[in-house]
């Protein structure tokens, strides 16, 4: 089952936690500006990449708008890890981007 918060609940964790995030999209899309603190990890090497973290944390996953970043949590669920994706992506930031 797919875990999804709101732009606007994740924003408000966000400024107030230390919250594990990854972004899903592609490297030359995270450099064109992401959420400062988030940790580049492509839908494309997803399958590869995913060893890197760590079973028990729990991520929040967020892409451009949305879709990507469902797929990645279906995905990463499988793999056993506790993941929760952040609805509206990007596209509803509210906040400044690196």
């Amino acid at each position: 089952m797919l875990t999804n918060i709101s732009m606007a609940d994740f924003y408000e964790k966000y400024q107030n936690e230390n919250l594990d995030f990854i972004d899903v999209r592609e490297a030359h899309e995270f450099q064109a500006g992401h959420a400062p603190g988030a940790k580049n990890l492509p839908l494309s090497t997803l399958e590869q990449g995913y060893k890197e973290l760590k079973p028990d944390h729990e991520y929040h996953v967020i892409c451009q708008g949305g879709v990507r970043s469902a797929s990645a949590c279906q995905f990463l669920s499988a793999q056993g890890l506790t993941v929760t994706n952040v609805e509206g992506g990007m596209n509803a930031w509210p906040g400044d981007v690196e």
